[in-house]
């Protein structure tokens, strides 16, 4: 099936926003799967609309969030080095950018080494990207973008190889990774794969393992900030989905759980009651107690990192570390 997109050009930026009717009707769809399976869930990625974009960004300064401090370290400190590792001239594909703070340590070092760059940011939120791509090219102008307002997968099989000569570089920055399980990780990374070259490079970060006493807190911060980004979820399907969901009878929760190295985030029934979705014309009832479970965030060692990577067509050349070494970056070669 054809992906349909609308287009906008500009002199060095063109965003290409895919049909929204699609995307309404995939919530729509993971919405009735997620309510309706015995352990509820919902997706994360749906989290990210405009607000919880927003909210996303304010999680980043938050003191317990350490993950964002840990990355920026390694990149302020890191970015000259991790780039004379990859291969050149490249473009970058960046998966998930937000607002692209993080990325700029990058971008410049890349600037430093070639004459152009061409930058090709995916996220799913269409302002987040227009906002950081026009931010950006006011502040290089040797930077060109070419931005993709869509999920991961339907970006990735739509993005061509325009010079011969330049190589590509995937970034997943943040610890994204941890959303997925094995298997989903593994096809997500072969999904990666098959749109690079040999010689082409992913540069992946990934949170290392360590103590519930550091994670829960990072997950379940005291201001609420990430409540408020979860309970979100429920406001989207009340506003996209002519739901009744009453946030006041929802808690956020986050555990540890230490059998799949993961801390699980949950949204909590805090009482027994039944929610209409209009839309799909579906009744939801919940007993006390119960959870949608909504993210997992797997948490990493080296060794994990390595045996994830051959097993999906790539190679760990290189790891770097911040100073405690709470976070890393991986160079995955593609072999």
């Amino acid at each position: 099936m054809p992906l349909h997109t609308h287009n906008e050009t500009g002199e060095r930026l063109t965003l290409h926003k895919f049909a929204q009717g699609g995307d309404v009707n995939a919530f729509s769809e993971d919405v009735r799967q997620g309510l309706t399976a015995k352990q509820k869930y919902l997706l994360p990625k749906y989290l990210y609309d405009d607000l919880g974009s927003r909210l996303f960004e304010a999680i980043c300064l938050l003191p317990e969030y350490y993950l964002t401090r840990a990355e920026k370290s390694i990149l302020q400190n890191q970015s000259d080095e991790i780039v004379s590792h990859l291969p050149l001239p490249s473009r970058i594909v960046e998966l998930g950018s937000g607002n692209a703070e993080k990325t700029r340590f990058l971008l410049e070092a890349l600037l430093k080494r070639q004459t152009t760059l061409h930058y090709l940011p995916i996220d799913i939120s269409e302002e987040s990207l227009r906002r950081s791509s026009e931010e950006l090219l006011g502040n290089y102008d040797r930077l060109r973008i070419t931005a993709y307002a869509a999920d991961y997968f339907r970006a990735l099989r739509s993005i061509v190889k325009a010079d011969e000569n330049e190589h590509t570089v995937v970034l997943f920055l943040g610890s994204n990774i941890g959303n997925f399980s094995e298997d989903e990780a593994m096809n997500f990374l072969q999904q990666v794969r098959s749109i690079l070259e040999v010689g082409d490079a992913l540069l992946l970060g990934a949170d290392l393992k360590k103590s519930e006493e550091i994670l829960i807190p990072a997950y379940d911060d005291a201001l609420g900030v990430t409540a408020a980004f979860n309970l979100n979820l429920l406001v989207r399907m009340n506003r996209e989905l002519n739901a009744d969901f009453d946030l006041r009878k929802f808690q956020h929760r986050a555990i540890y759980n230490k059998k799949f190295g993961r801390v699980e985030m949950h949204l909590v029934s805090k009482e027994e009651q039944t929610v209409t979705l209009k839309a799909l014309e579906l009744r939801v009832h919940f007993a006390k107690g119960e959870s949608i479970h909504k993210e997992n965030s797997y948490k990493f060692d080296l060794e994990q990192i390595n045996s994830l990577g051959l097993n999906t067509g790539f190679a760990l050349q290189q790891t770097w570390y911040d100073p405690q070494q709470q976070f890393s970056f991986n160079l995955l070669k593609a072999q």
